[in-house]
This record gives structure tokens, C-alpha cells and sequence, in this order.
């Protein structure tokens, strides 16, 4: 009745017994039927590696060489600590019983329980730790039981190995800490008391310090801060009264931090018809086969990974997102707009340090940017606009701007690479890089079998957030004179980026250039070849007074000989 209201079915006398002491006293036991104990010898010892055994669950388990074996004098008959064998239980022909108590290392256990995907009554108990010193008192127990049950006798003397035997945990505490840690002043007597209560001996006072035992089957109490705990769980939690006064250990961290900034710009980006995915940081080696930008050899792999496709650490958010846009194009879902923040993992083995095993590692935040379809859903208002690149690099300019990272004094540099056709890379004057977009190499969108365009942006979100903390906010009063725009239609190069004609103006004039703005590209008929037109506004304003025509035609002429000079402009 006591196994059934726990939950547990009977199964006979013997078994009954030793799941009965289980819960009792937490100490596991097996018994064994005597029979299967060959050479009538029982030693605990290591097999070899690729041994079969059958559980007791009919299962054939491959052993590891470093699996704890329970043996007679030919073959292993338990997996210690975790299960029994298949033909060592106890049955109704048993005649003869071996009880076997013992305590084994938690570190062990687990593992092996783990290697072999075995979660049992007692692998639960022995990762957790068990009290040696009761495992004698549990086994006399149990035959006492059973020769009580079953009218059995004990045949024979107990035989203990217990080489060092443990009387506790030594363990130093001050009273000062406790009360630190608890928040309130308790007395001495108060702390003794409860010590007491909990069978913890104190050793030695020595005023503000107190050496204390702590039994042996408390194995989950080492250390001054178990201590502590188990001190304000006698105490009551709800006894610890709220000061007026807020005391912390947090240590400020530096605004703008990580957290707020992410949030910040999640928010910006769902607002703006983005959604938020969270891929696995797990991915395929076969992903980054003859990649150059992000090579093989770079991977950070597992040593023992699940699967093929979960071999190795990703280094870049790509594919993960890749994945995400043909598991939702497979459905249907071809208007797809993604990010994600998430880390990436890199392996350099030219970096690494003598001695220090971990400097060849790094790991980095990014934050991935995807696009592919078309802008908006199909509706009578007006025909469907695909993304293009451009669309992309607007997202990315937009979390420049919400974080305060002027554009203007980034560093653009156009390029390809095996990852993205024809990107663009912004860095730090400092040549550190902060971001990179493009489209997708069709080559690689082919893997996926994806086989619309798709464009991606990749964020080193702890560089941008380096370039954010440098960023210093200034206020000033609302403008009270009027800005004054003016246009220029300018013929240069085909090769001209218009990034070069921004970073000229504003090098030109800084006081009263507000901003430049390219509003329509040509590019055709009625052109010298190799030429195309920009059509530029720029916005001019005087904090102190109103400008007059001369100024701003003046303003203007420095800016048109400039183009002249340095990319060889002229006007339309």
C-alpha cells in the first residue's frame, strides 16, 4: 500500500523492499538474483569498450570503456548505480538473494546515465549525491525485511569496503556574511540554534567565525553560502523585513547598454514590418565547404554533436536565416522581411597564444537583416514592388540614425564575396567594420532551393555599439531662421557613387550644409556614354540669421567647383 500510494506497482517481496527503502531513505539498492552470480564472485570494475549488454528494459546497449560495471567472475551483470542487467533481477524461481548497497560518484553516474539515455530512480539519487555512512544501516535494513516478509535467513556477514570514510563537510562561517547575505541582523544564539536544529556541529566559535561539520548525507551543503541558505529557510524567508534603503551589488553598467540598444532597434524594425526569428546557433560544416570569407576551417566544431547538420558553431547568421525563407516560401510565404540577433562563433588557430588553449576562440554579436519578395501584398491600389538592395541599405541607414552613428563618417567600400554579390561594407574611420550588405550569391540560394533574389545585411552589433557609446548627444534650441534648399543637376562618371558627393559637400561646408539628398538618377538617352545624372538638393541654414542670396549662391559656387575638381562634374 505504501509503493501504490506513491504511485509505484508492486512487483514482489524482494523488489517491494528495495523500492521501499529508496524512498525512505534515499539510498538505492539491487538485488540480485544469486543464481546469476557466476564463480559465486562479485567485483565492480571497467569493461571493454563496444560490449554489448541487455538492461532490464530488453534494451542492447553498446558499453563505453569508462562505463561502472557490476560483474560476477565472467560477465557484467549491472550498469552500477544506473540498471540492472536483464537475467541478474530477481524472479519468482529466485531462491538465493545478493543485496548490493553502494555509493557511487555523482560526476560518474551522470555521465553514464547520460551516454545512454537512462534516467532511473537511482541515477537520480546518486547525481545527486547520497550519505556514505548510511549505506550499511540501509542494506542491514532491507535484510531485515525481507527475511521478515518472506521468512528467508541472512546466510551471510556483511562485506563493507570503505576505504575513507567521510564524517562530514568542514566548512568556516561568519557571522557577519550571514547577516550581509540574509539582509537582517541575527542574533548568535539565533544562528547557533538553527545550526543545531539542522544537526551541524559547530567545531570551534571563535567569535565572529565558526568552524562547522556538516553531516555527511547533507551533500548538497559545502559551503559557506549552503550554510547561509539553510539558515534563512529555518528562519523564514518572511521574516526578513524590506529596509527603506535599497542595497545593491549591480554594478552600473555604461549607457547605452546592449539590452536597451537591442530593444531599441527591435522595435524599430518590427514597426517597420520586420519579424523577429530565432535560429539554431547549432548548424552544418557542409554550410561553409570552399567558402573563403567564412572558411571551414574557422568553425568552432562540437565534439560530439547530434547530428551531421548539427556538427559545428555557425559564424555567420546567413543560413540560419536561408533556412527560415525556404521552410516559408515551402508554405507560401513569399513576402518575407527577417532579423535576428544572435551570436557567432570563430576558430582562428593563427591568433592562438601559447598556453592559452582559448585565445584561438571568439565570439561576437551580430545582428542579421532579411529580405526577399515583394514590399507589400497584392492589392487593387496599385501593382506589387519587389525589394532591391536599396531597400535594404534604407533599414540599415535607419539603425544608424536611431543610434546615433553618423553615415557621413563611415568609410564605404564596394566588393563581392562568396557569401553576397556586389556588397557594400561600412567602417569606422578606425578601419573597423561595421556592417556589410548585398544580395545573396545565386549560388548559394540555389542550395536552399530558393530561387528568388534575397538581400542580407550583417551587423557586428558590439562594433556599432562601440561606435554608439562614442556618440555624444547635444541639445540645442529649436532653429528660429529659415532653411534654404537649392538644386544641382550634375554629369559625372558612371562610376561616381553619390556617397562621394555627400562626403564633398559636407567636407566643403560644414557650418551651413544641413543635408544632401539625391532625389532621381538618368541614365540614357541625350548622355555622353560612360555619363549619368544625379539630381541632388541641398539644405542650407544659419543658426544666427537669415541668409542672403549672396551667401548661398557663394555657398553653392565653393560646392560646384569642388565637383569640378575632384570627380571632374558638370552642370546639366
Amino acid at each position: 500500500k505504501a509503493l501504490e500510494s506513491i504511485g509505484l506497482r508492486p512487483i514482489n517481496n524482494v523488489v517491494d523492499v528495495t523500492n521501499y527503502l529508496l524512498h525512505e531513505m534515499g539510498q538505492p539498492l539491487h538485488a540480485f538474483d544469486g543464481a546469476s552470480i557466476k564463480g559465486d564472485q562479485v567485483r565492480v570494475r571497467m569493461v571493454d569498450h563496444g560490449t554489448h549488454f541487455i538492461t532490464l528494459d530488453g534494451v542492447e546497449r553498446t558499453l563505453d570503456g569508462n562505463d561502472l560495471m557490476i560483474c560476477n567472475a565472467t560477465e557484467p551483470m549491472c550498469i552500477g548505480g544506473v540498471f540492472g542487467g536483464l537475467d541478474s533481477g530477481v524472479t519468482e524461481a529466485t531462491t538465493k538473494v545478493f543485496l548490493e548497497s553502494a555509493c557511487f560518484s555523482p560526476v560518474h553516474i551522470r555521465k553514464t546515465a547520460r551516454r545512454h539515455g537512462l534516467n532511473t530512480d537511482a541515477s537520480f539519487r546518486f547525481e545527486r549525491g547520497v550519505d556514505p555512512n548510511a549505506v550499511v544501516y540501509v542494506l542491514k535494513r532491507a535484510a531485515l525485511m525481507i527475511k521478515a516478509l518472506t521468512g528467508a535467513s541472512i546466510s551471510s556477514e556483511i562485506v563493507d569496503i570503505y576505504p575513507e570514510p567521510l564524517d562530514g563537510f568542514k566548512v568556516e562561517l561568519s557571522l557577519d556574511k550571514v547577516n550581509r547575505l540574509i539582509g537582517k541582523e541575527l542574533s548568535k544564539e539565533t544562528v547557533l540554534s538553527i545550526l543545531d536544529s539542522l544537526e551541524i556541529i559547530v567545531e570551534a566559535d571563535k567569535g565572529d567565525l565558526l568552524s562547522l561539520l556538516v553531516p555527511a548525507y547533507r551533500v548538497d551543503v559545502q559551503r559557506d553560502v549552503d550554510v547561509i541558505e539553510d539558515i534563512l529557510r529555518i528562519y523564514g524567508y518572511n521574516r526578513v523585513e524590506f529596509t527603506d534603503t535599497m542595497r545593491s551589488t549591480i554594478v552600473p553598467s555604461v549607457k547605452p547598454d546592449n539590452h536597451s540598444m537591442q530593444q531599441l532597434v527591435s522595435e524599430q524594425l518590427t514597426a517597420n514590418g520586420f519579424n523577429e526569428i530565432l535560429t539554431n546557433s547549432l548548424t552544418a560544416a557542409s554550410y561553409y565547404t570552399s567558402l573563403t570569407s567564412v572558411p571551414e576551417s574557422h568553425c568552432v566544431r562540437l565534439l560530439n554533436p547530434l547530428s551531421n547538420e548539427l556538427s559545428v558553431m555557425r559564424q555567420t547568421l546567413l543560413f540560419g536565416g536561408l533556412e527560415s525563407i525556404a521552410y516559408n516560401r515551402n508554405r507560401r510565404k513569399t513576402d518575407l522581411r527577417f532579423y535576428e540577433f544572435g551570436n557567432c562563433y570563430h576558430y582562428d588557430a593563427d591568433v592562438k597564444r601559447e598556453g592559452d588553449v582559448l585565445s584561438a576562440y571568439s565570439e561576437e554579436m551580430h545582428l542579421g537583416i532579411w529580405m526577399t519578395g515583394c514590399k507589400q501584398e497584392q492589392h487593387w491600389s496599385g501593382p506589387q514592388v519587389k525589394f532591391t538592395v536599396y531597400d535594404l541599405k534604407a533599414a540599415v541607414h535607419s539603425i544608424f540614425v536611431r543610434l546615433g552613428v553618423r553615415i557621413d563618417q563611415c568609410v564605404l567600400t564596394e566588393g563581392s564575396s562568396d557569401l553576397l554579390a556586389h556588397d557594400l561594407t561600412y567602417t569606422t574611420k578606425n578601419g573597423a567594420m561595421l556592417a556589410t550588405l548585398g544580395q545573396v550569391q545565386p549560388g548559394l540560394l540555389k542550395s536552399f532551393d530558393i530561387d528568388v533574389p534575397v538581400f542580407f545585411a550583417d551587423v557586428r552589433w558590439d562594433v556599432l555599439l562601440g561606435a554608439v557609446r562614442r556618440h555624444t548627444v547635444q541639445f540645442t534650441e529649436l532653429p528660429r531662421y529659415p532653411e534654404v534648399r537649392r538644386d544641382l543637376a550634375l554629369l559625372v562618371d558612371e562610376h561616381v557613387r553619390f556617397e562621394t558627393i555627400e562626403q564633398i559637400a559636407f567636407a566643403t561646408e560644414r557650418k551651413l550644409l544641413r543635408t544632401v539628398t539625391l532625389f532621381d538618377v538618368y541614365e540614357g538617352k541625350n548622355l555622353p556614354a560612360g555619363k549619368k545624372s544625379y539630381a541632388v538638393s541641398f539644405v542650407l541654414q544659419d543658426l544666427s540669421q537669415t541668409l542672403t542670396e549672396d551667401k548661398i549662391d557663394a555657398v553653392m559656387g565653393k560646392l560646384i567647383k569642388q565637383y569640378e575638381q575632384h570627380i571632374g562634374a558638370s552642370l546639366r
